[in-house]
């Protein structure tokens, strides 16, 4: 069967769609941590052929959500300890350098940006379509990048972040600590999104600093009790 796309959509080149459905499916475990991916069963999944297959592959190589083993052929990357405490080091010092950038640049075009992602995240905290969520959180923080103005760093925080949406996945999706419910959670990560747009606009560099690392570590600790469980 062939990857539904509306009739309103530009129509892409077929590696960026076979990324696109292979990611979505690596992003909701659907496509599990460590399970092999085979070119004729995606070919056969999605309806591609193996060139955009292939492309798409080498594309979720780079992004760090398949790895390839001469054995095993592609497999989807492990979630384990080592790559989750990487993952969250590497997202505190790159969010923190986007702070101190985007104190110097001309944002207010973004601004509107992260408003209308901030809106989306609450649609679909009200609708529990899971999916969404991360989506429109991915989004936030992508422009969150942008503001930097700085294509070193959106390009690498597109990186972690592409392992990040897999962990969120399993963070808003899930009753994670008792003492704090799911709702609690998403009440907070929409407040700290506002106090980040606030802070933009008042270019208040330590109050943003500051919750940019609330916001990561409170993430951090949901993924790491979801781990331990």
């Amino acid at each position: 069967m062939k990857p539904a796309l509306s009739s309103t959509e530009p129509k892409q080149p077929l590696g960026a769609v076979a990324y696109r459905e292979i990611y979505r499916r690596i992003m909701t475990l659907d496509f599990e941590p460590g399970q092999r991916l085979e070119e004729k069963r995606l070919m056969a999944l999605l309806g591609i052929g193996r060139t955009p297959i292939r492309e798409a592959l080498m594309h979720l190589s780079d992004d760090f959500m398949v790895e390839s083993h001469p054995k095993a052929g592609v497999i989807v990357r492990p979630i384990t300890i080592q790559n989750t405490r990487a993952t969250f080091a590497a997202l505190k010092v790159l969010e923190a350098g986007v702070a101190e950038l985007a104190m110097r640049q001309e944002i207010s075009a973004m601004l509107s940006e992260l408003e209308a992602a901030n809106q989306a995240v609450k649609a679909a905290i009200t609708r529990m379509e899971i999916i969404e969520l991360v989506e429109a959180n991915s989004r936030f923080h992508h422009v969150y990048a942008r503001c930097s103005f700085n294509e070193y760093l959106v390009n690498c925080l597109h990186k972690v972040r592409c392992e990040t949406n897999r962990l969120a996945y399993l963070s808003y999706g899930n009753e994670i600590d008792p003492d704090r419910s799911l709702q609690t959670h998403y009440q907070s990560v929409v407040r700290e999104h506002d106090t980040i747009i606030e802070t933009l606009k008042k270019r208040d560099e330590n109050r943003l600093k500051k919750t940019i690392h609330q916001h990561v570590g409170t993430f951090q600790e949901r993924i790491i009790r979801y781990m331990a469980s």
